[in-house]
């Protein structure tokens, strides 16, 4: 019997972001339409964009017997860490079916924060927004980000420049790509490697310093366009509706003499932005909200069974 391509979980999970997002937003205005007194401002002070250092700055040296003088030695073993680990795979078993998929799988969780309207937050809907996730958002198995698919043979972009195919399982991740990064010595024969990318806006998938580091968006004004309910009151999907990637940043804890990969974190922050937005009934609204999307390794057998019915053999 013929394969069939699994559909990779990242065009899913785009659409399940916005569908969150439209969600919020219709409910949300109309919350905040329908009961102004229930609502506080917040002051956002519409200050200068400045992508700010979150991690501890690099300091030269050995750390586990290698030596890192510079961010461009940290970002070649990182990337030699993350080659070596995508060629790594395990048996397991889905819905009692033999895979082969990574070695390193992890989770995946999403939160939404800051949703504000008109620069109002408000109680009902910051109640709502769990159930309305939980409902909606699933997590599944996922390799080291950036990730296609947790089979390697499947684990590739369609989405590349003029339509290319980008195989993920190499970094293509540079130097200027980094705004931060630093390494410690755990004192048990593993090291750890933090990087923070620097900040993109509209992040596609491996073509710029987020979408080479983290599970990004990717192009997302098409997936807008087709939403019948919201529409712009003036100017275009691209001055109003502005996704900014900025300040995540990812952890791996690596084995320096094998460049195997035993633990990972790693956290994407983004922020959307909408002016002028029309919801309905509803004119000419700014909205904006926060999305925090994190990956562990490894996923736990909880995760894995819960999640996808896979079991490590």
């Amino acid at each position: 019997m013929a394969k069939v391509k699994a559909k990779t979980g990242l065009s899913k999970f785009n659409k399940l972001l916005f569908i969150i997002f439209i969600i919020l937003l219709v409910a949300t205005v109309v919350i905040v339409a329908v009961s102004p007194a229930k609502v506080a401002v917040v002051d956002d002070g519409q200050k200068e964009f400045v992508d700010e250092v979150k991690i501890e700055e690099f300091k030269p040296g050995t750390y586990g017997g290698v030596a890192f003088n510079s961010v461009e030695d940290v970002v070649k073993f990182y990337v030699e860490c993350f080659n070596y680990n995508k060629t790594l795979t395990a048996d397991y078993t889905e819905n009692g079916e033999a895979k082969k998929y990574y070695k390193l799988l992890g989770d995946e969780n999403l939160e939404i924060q800051n949703l504000l309207v008109e620069g109002k937050e408000n109680a009902t809907i910051n109640k709502l927004v769990p159930s309305i996730l939980g409902g909606i958002f699933k997590g599944a198995p996922k390799g080291l980000p950036p990730a296609a698919n947790r089979d390697p043979q499947y684990d590739n972009r369609d989405d590349g420049p003029d339509g290319s195919q980008i195989p993920q399982q190499e970094s293509h991740l540079t130097a200027d790509d980094v705004l931060a990064c630093n390494v410690v010595d755990n004192g048990d024969g593993t090291i750890n490697i933090t990087i923070q990318p620097k900040a993109a806006l509209l992040s596609m998938p491996d073509q710029d310093s987020q979408g080479r580091f983290f599970n990004v968006l990717g192009d997302i004004s098409g997936t807008v366009e087709q939403i019948s309910v919201l529409s712009f009151s003036e100017g275009t999907i691209d001055e109003n509706f502005v996704v900014n990637y900025a300040g995540g940043s990812g952890t791996i804890t690596v084995n320096p003499k094998t460049k195997e990969i035993t633990a990972a974190d790693f956290e994407m922050d983004v922020h959307i932005d909408v002016q002028h937005a029309n919801v309905t009934v509803i004119k000419n609204k700014s909205a904006s909200l926060d999305i925090i999307y994190t990956n562990h390794f490894p996923a736990s057998d909880d995760f894995l069974k819960e999640s996808r019915n896979i079991v490590r053999k």
